[in-house]
């Protein structure tokens, strides 16, 4: 229960409240005219400091961040965990709470915003008694939210919504904790959704063109991978395997040196084969002239020559056997030398060819320094290589095979809920019957919530008739709002307190809202929690129920945007 609220602003109009019914109204003044709305009187704003005393986001567009307030405080007193505490909290330190009166605190009378926060969300919601999961739980704030709808929020679209905005995983797991079902499973169901989302964003980035391209198809990328690890196995087989050599360079050189002398021995060798052919053929095929063509020579010459001395015969004979002789002896030696270079030419290939075969092997066992570099950096890139295919090759399966795992999941998940509502049936029965019993006392057609279960989590629907007006609607929310009161009574969880705006009585027939503020105040009185109200002086206050005086719930503090000072800040900004 709120006992006041209270600011440092010296125009604030501090208001107390009482239990039960409290009904902060806004009047208009004796001859305002019609363009004076009463939506400056601070109708709303009073729902805000609630929330910004419970540990709200403060940002730079929060009202009390502005000018006119930023430097002011703002209180609270009120119960919490069977104490009354006070709290207080400024838009220039909104970080820090200062809070008062309760043993809890244990002395401590500063605490972070987060603190808190935690400090409400166990003594209003039994929160720190929550298991720890693997996803989205319950949060004081989601929770809180219900009891204190903002109308800047878009708290009044929807029964099943705290906000336009909030999304079906954080409404499905705050009401099935306040139902007292397994909120776990709308947990789980979450993780789900959070799945798809990403899938859903892989496959439409795999559809817009150069994505789609790089990540492939998973049955190619299957066999381009087995292909790359297989080559990427061999190089580091060959890197274990490798023998770095120093010297590999000189041998190297040595290897092309010998190779180059013993192409020149060989050449030497082609050559000298060539010429020994010839000077045998020469020695077998050249004969010397016979000694009787000689002498008919010789002979012929003294009469062709008459006068002239010619030596004797046996000295011309002893002269051409001189020629004959010596050019054997020529060709003999000739063709010796040859053979001797074609020898030594082959002994020492011999020599060089085992000393090129010993540096080859050297050479091909084993490898230079910056061949083992290289070979290093040739893996590494096969390695990034095959990383970068495995990554591809993940991702397509994910696009290609998630899908049919998360339609499995969804339907486990429904069939646990399915089990969950027939275990917890009492439970569900309890809302669902405390729904239509506030609904039955506004109307004679009586509305009913459903609380379905479907592949995308538990649903919930309002069927009631005349659902699709706006009156209709805020009425529904009015109905849910008290059976969670009323399931929050029994099993002692909640801030002990329901905060509703004016703006949930929009579009309501003046009588309708009269009805559901007696509805209001008995089930407050009824079930022992605070109900406030704040509201516009109109037909409401024209209608009359039996046995129900709304005036008699009418706090003494009245708001007015007729004047100046009537709001419920005293000033204008």
């Amino acid at each position: 229960m709120i006992k006041r609220i209270f600011s440092s602003l010296p125009t604030f109009k501090g208001i107390d409240f009482k239990s039960g019914l409290n009904v902060l109204i806004a009047q208009k003044e004796a001859g305002a005219s019609d363009k004076q709305t009463r939506n400056r009187a601070g109708k709303t704003s009073l729902v805000e400091i609630i929330h910004f005393l419970t540990g709200s986001d403060a940002g730079t567009d929060s009202l009390f961040r502005s000018a006119a307030l930023v430097n002011e405080s703002f209180g609270m007193a009120f119960d919490l965990g069977g104490e009354v505490v006070t709290a207080e909290r400024s838009g220039h330190q909104k970080a820090k709470i200062h809070v008062e009166g309760a043993d809890f605190l244990n002395g401590k009378s500063l605490l972070s915003n987060s603190e808190w926060s935690e400090l409400l969300a166990d003594k209003m919601f039994g929160l720190h008694t929550l298991p720890i999961v693997d996803g989205r739980a319950p949060t004081f704030r989601s929770l809180l939210a219900y009891f204190v709808r903002r109308q800047l929020s878009g708290a009044f679209t929807t029964p099943e919504k705290q906000a336009a905005m909030q999304q079906a995983g954080d409404y499905q797991v705050a009401l099935l904790y306040l139902l007292r079902l397994d909120w776990r499973i709308a947990s789980d169901w979450q993780k789900v959704r959070d799945r798809e989302k990403t899938l859903a964003e892989l496959k439409k980035a795999a559809g817009a063109g150069a994505f789609g391209t790089i990540i492939g198809k998973a049955s190619d990328l299957r066999t381009n991978l087995a292909v790359a690890e297989a080559a990427l196995r061999e190089m580091r087989t060959e890197l274990a395997n490798f023998r770095v050599l120093p010297q590999y360079a000189q041998l190297e050189a040595e290897a092309d040196q010998l190779t180059r002398r013993i192409n020149e021995l060989s050449n030497g060798n082609v050559i000298d084969a060539a010429a020994i052919r010839d000077l045998e053929r020469a020695m077998k095929s050249e004969a010397p002239p016979p000694l009787d063509e000689l002498e008919s020579i010789y002979a012929e010459a003294g009469v062709t020559l008459p006068g002239v001395a010619i030596k004797r015969y046996d000295e011309v004979r002893s002269f051409h056997e001189s020629v004959v002789r010596n050019r054997r002896d020529y060709l003999s030696g000739e063709l010796d030398a040859a053979k001797q270079r074609v020898a030594a030419r082959e002994h020492e290939k011999q020599s060089l060819d085992t000393r090129r075969a010993e540096v080859m092997n050297l050479l091909q066992t084993h490898g230079a320094l910056n061949q083992f570099s290289k070979l290093q950096a040739t893996a590494a890139r096969k390695e990034a290589e095959v990383e970068s295919l495995r990554q591809r090759f993940e991702a397509a399966e994910q696009l290609e095979g998630t899908k049919n795992e998360l339609d499995i999941e969804r339907n486990r998940l429904t069939l646990r809920l399915r089990r969950d509502f027939a275990e917890q049936k009492e439970r569900l029965s309890e809302a669902i019957l405390a729904f239509e019993e506030a609904s039955k006392r506004l109307y004679e057609s009586a509305g009913s919530m459903t609380v379905e279960e479907t592949s995308n989590g538990p649903v919930f629907k309002f069927p009631m008739q005349g659902s699709r007006s706006k009156g209709i609607k805020n009425m529904q929310i009015f109905c849910f709002d008290m059976m969670l009161m009323r399931l929050c009574a029994k099993c002692g969880i909640g801030p002990g307190f329901l905060v509703h705006d004016s703006h949930l009585f929009d579009g309501v027939d003046g009588r309708q809202v009269v009805s559901a503020l007696k509805v209001g105040a008995e089930t407050a009185v009824e079930l022992g929690f605070q109900y406030i109200v704040t509201m516009n002086e109109d037909d409401a206050f024209k209608e009359r129920i039996d046995g129900f005086d709304l005036n008699r719930y009418v706090l003494p503090m009245v708001l007015t945007d007729a004047k100046e000072d009537g709001g419920l800040f005293g000033i204008r900004f």
